[in-house]
């Protein structure tokens, strides 16, 4: 039964009902509602409000003395997307960030950027994608992830999706391809090779007056094999699969308009760890 659900627990005839001593109503008419009824529900709203400030408190609340906590002064431990507080590197090669930290953090902040710059819609310009390959792929790999993603990005693709042959889009529509990272996971990590999964929302679609190939949303996972090379995490090796996915929401569908304003007004992010 989902919330917002009203069922009859009982249903049918033919049921006894008895008066109890004591009661002056009908027991087959409205029962009465006394006093405890209200003060229950004062209390509820009590207990929210309670709660609330608690919560806005425990959020706001300041590192201060050690000496004023009761738990332990030690840092606590980490979930594995948490963030190091290392700040996000500050040069790019050919508008994608570089010069990652030669470190766990580094590689993982460098699988976050490379899944970002994968997911982008340049990678449906051959010259663009060239480009971002030459960044982000090991150089002993390079010619083979064109040669792969050249047949990948074909005509017959960039027209099912609803684009030109050539990967543009057609007059009064907006492509929109974009990828977010929600976290990372290293699960193989050594100084010179390092294994990494980067869990991704999605966006992908055409905005526009009576598109065909609306933009929708996505979840899935990309696990990257990257190597330290010439200074830097380099990848080596890319798949991807589906999900986690949550369970959709009631958020309502904007409108073409919203949507193409969205991505021309909103930048992307560098993400570190």
């Amino acid at each position: 039964m989902s919330l917002g659900d009203e069922r009859e627990p009982y249903g049918g005839t033919g049921q006894t009902r008895t008066r109890l001593p004591g009661t002056d109503t009908d027991p087959y008419g409205t029962p009465r509602r006394g006093p405890r009824s209200s003060s229950r529900s004062l209390v509820t709203v009590v207990g929210v409000v309670v709660l609330l400030i608690a919560a806005i408190a425990f959020a706001n609340r300041g590192g201060g003395d050690a000496s004023s906590s009761s738990g332990s002064a030690g840092k606590p431990e980490t979930a594995a997307t948490a963030p190091s507080g290392e700040q996000p590197v500050q040069s790019k090669t050919g508008g994608i960030p570089s010069g990652f930290a030669h470190d766990q953090p580094g590689v993982e902040s460098a699988a976050a950027n490379y899944a970002v710059a994968l997911g982008s819609a340049d990678m449906f310009d051959k010259a663009k994608r060239d480009a971002i390959l030459q960044a982000i792929i090991v150089p002993s790999r390079v010619a083979d992830f064109e040669a792969r993603l050249d047949k990948a990005y074909s005509a017959q693709f960039n027209k099912n999706i609803g684009l030109n042959e050539d990967g543009s889009a057609p007059a009064g529509f907006t492509f929109v391809s974009r990828t977010s990272p929600i976290g990372t996971k290293v699960t193989e990590y050594s100084a010179g090779n390092a294994t990494v999964e980067v869990w991704c929302s999605g966006l992908l679609g055409l905005a526009g007056e009576d598109s065909t190939t609306p933009v929708t949303n996505s979840w899935f996972t990309i696990t990257m094999q990257l190597e330290w090379a010439n200074g830097d995490w380099k990848i080596v090796s890319h798949s991807q699969k589906d999900g986690p996915a949550p369970v959709p929401g009631d958020d309502r569908a904007s409108s073409a308009d919203e949507m193409a304003k969205a991505v021309e007004e909103y930048g992307g992010f560098t993400y570190a760890r």
